[in-house]
Formats: C-alpha cells, structure tokens, sequence
C-alpha cells in the first residue's frame, strides 16, 4: 500500500448513509467554517440549500479526513486537494474498469 493510499485509510461506512452537516462537523471534530471552505474549493458535495440545511454522503467524510491529512501532512492547497482526490478516484475506477476487462478476457 503506498502512501496516497494510506491517505485514503477510513473506517467502512453505509454509502448509503447521509449525515446533516452537524453530525458532519462533530464526527470529523471541524467546525462549520472549514466543511464550507470545502464545499467551496469542490472537495465534496453537499445537498441542500444554505449551510445550514446541508446533508452530505458517507464518502464525503472519507474526503474530507484525506482532505485534512493532505492539508495538514503534506502543505497541499484546498485546489489541489479536489484535483488529486478526483485523480485518484478516477485511477480507482479504471483499475476497476480494467480488472473487468482482463476478466472478460480469459473466459
């Protein structure tokens, strides 16, 4: 495991699991302010109109821990962080997608 992913390390939760921005914050021990600076740099999405009626996914808690660690461990920007969490997600599915394929291949 190298150290991006281990960046990436989280406790398995319910996908299907929605948390109200104040369970959010008082899981991840932010306050608001910082999960607004989030939503704004595009690090995660939130759903609702105003902060305060915000909900968020399961897996914006994992990028919101990996934003921290990569802010806090490595100097990266909130900018970079959105794009490098996306890269690796990306990397992710079309590891998927090609281990599908290679599976396809040998039948």
């Amino acid at each position: 495991m190298n150290s991006i992913d281990r960046i990436l390390e989280g406790q398995m939760l319910d996908e299907t699991a929605w948390f109200e921005i104040g369970e959010f914050c008082a899981y991840l021990h932010v306050d608001r302010h910082w999960v607004v600076e989030l939503v704004d740099a595009g690090v995660i999405e939130p759903r609702g109109p105003a902060p305060e009626a915000w909900s968020f996914p399961a897996s914006a808690l994992v990028r919101a821990r990996a934003t921290a660690r990569l802010v806090n461990d490595l100097g990266v920007n909130l900018a970079g962080v959105a794009l490098i969490l996306d890269l690796i997600e990306e990397r992710r599915q079309l590891e998927r997608r090609l281990d599908e394929l290679e599976r396809l291949l040998e039948r």
